[in-house]
């Protein structure tokens, strides 16, 4: 086996799971999009299935920039929820020092909490927000 046999075999090899990437890529898109109908879906997986190459070029040339839409709208989504669950996790999380004595200053107000416990909470909440 010459080194170019080796070269045509990693080619093929490269085409094979581009091929593969492809197909899975629009099979995911075809059932997360929300504005194809049942009967569209089961026409483009049929489509798939019997033609796939041609079927995933069609697809890629018909739909490709919705694809793309789609792809870039369930990204920024996923951000979105990201950055909402990151600030709620830091807001309630350690919670800040005022909203800790505040806590504190009610259930000592209610009568729950003694002067002398209300103090040890005032401390703590202040030594951990420094």
């Amino acid at each position: 086996m010459s080194i170019w046999d080796f070269f045509v075999w990693l080619f093929w090899i490269y085409v094979l799971f581009a091929c593969i990437w492809i197909f899975i890529s629009v099979f995911v898109d075809i059932f997360r999009d929300r504005t194809l109908n049942g009967w569209g879906k089961a026409l483009w997986v049929l489509f798939l299935v019997f033609l796939p190459f041609l079927a995933a070029f069609i697809y890629l040339i018909a739909r490709g920039r919705g694809m793309a839409e789609r792809n870039a709208a369930r990204s920024q989504a996923a951000q979105a929820e990201a950055n909402e669950y990151i600030r709620s996790v830091a807001n309630s999380g350690g919670g800040s020092a005022a909203a800790e004595i505040e806590s504190a200053k009610r259930l000592l107000d209610a009568g729950t909490i003694t002067p002398a416990e209300f103090d040890a909470l005032k401390a703590k909440a202040l030594a951990s927000a420094s």
